[in-house]
């Protein structure tokens, strides 16, 4: 079964209520800094964990302590709902919350 897009709403709702993440050739993009890769890191490590829980995986680059991330559904050819709910955990996590699984 493909998954389908996010609704356009349900997208600028998530934009607003997180201002760091963009809309990029149709995908969600954020760039994190971190006080070393050893924060960066672990951050990657508990996202890597829950993302594979969820069987979504995102595209990513690490370098020291800058991480940019870009997530999107292949499948679909966008932003999904698992886009918007792995970026939310991803939020939760670098806010120090604990996210919803």
């Amino acid at each position: 079964m493909t998954p389908t897009h996010a609704a356009p709403a349900g997208i600028e709702v998530f934009l607003q209520e997180h201002p760091h993440w963009t809309l990029r050739n149709n995908t969600l993009h954020r760039e994190y800094l971190f006080p070393d890769f050893v924060a960066a890191f672990g951050f990657m490590t508990q996202v890597a964990l829950r993302a594979e829980q969820a069987g979504h995986h995102p595209a990513w680059c690490n370098v020291y302590n800058r991480l940019v991330v870009d997530l999107s559904t292949h499948d679909a050819g966008g932003v999904t709902e698992k886009d918007l709910a792995l970026a939310r955990q991803m939020e939760a996590l670098f806010q120090g919350k604990r996210p919803a699984a």
